[in-house]
């Protein structure tokens, strides 16, 4: 592999990172749309206001300009993977709560969660490219929920499919910033570069 400063490794970072913004992009639109379907189907107020949910990873980062391109590509990926479990495990319910009775709401929430799964591989293949490979995953997995009422968990649904979307900008956000040319690819940008 070659080292993350030669050039041949800035367009191969160049590269991913666009497939990614194209990643994160679809993946953004798709979950907008199964947002809408998902407060339909659990009869829910699109404007209904959710606190934070515990597991769910927040979008907002503080002091973000400040961040390297490997920290960003860090919380990233524990974002995902995180998702990734959450989704899994919204999946699951939606299956015992509807059974087949909407099939299109679990298959649009199997599609997305797929797409959550393809773009954390793809965030530790960026991982890789920096000279880094990604942190095991041993941590990761879902808040117990069996202590929540059938109303608590479309809420908790409705919570992670509004900050997923909110992801979906920020992770393109930190793409682009990756990709801009940098020694290394991971110093911090300056503040005129930031957002």
């Amino acid at each position: 592999m070659a080292a993350p400063d030669s050039p041949s490794a800035a367009l191969q970072r160049r590269d991913l990172c666009s497939r990614g913004i194209r990643l994160a992009g679809k993946m953004r639109s798709d979950v907008v749309d199964l947002l809408d379907a998902y407060v339909e189907c659990q009869g829910l107020d699109a404007s209904t206001s959710v606190a934070a949910v515990e597991g769910v990873p927040a979008a907002a980062a503080e002091r973000w300009d400040e961040q390297s391109g490997t920290q960003r590509l860090l919380e990233n990926l524990a974002a995902y993977r995180a998702f990734r479990a959450l989704l899994a495990q919204m999946l699951e319910e939606q299956r015992e709560q509807l059974g087949e009775a909407d099939a299109a709401l679990g298959r649009a929430l199997a599609a997305v969660l797929l797409q959550v799964s393809a773009f954390t591989y793809h965030l530790e293949e960026l991982l890789r490219l920096e000279s880094r490979g990604p942190p095991s995953e041993e941590a990761a997995g879902p808040p117990p929920a069996s202590h929540l009422s059938l109303f608590e968990r479309k809420l908790r649904g409705l919570g992670v499919l509004r900050e997923l979307a909110q992801w979906a900008v920020r992770s393109t956000r930190d793409l682009r910033q990756l990709a801009k040319p940098s020694p290394g690819g991971s110093s911090a940008p300056s503040p005129a570069e930031s957002p």
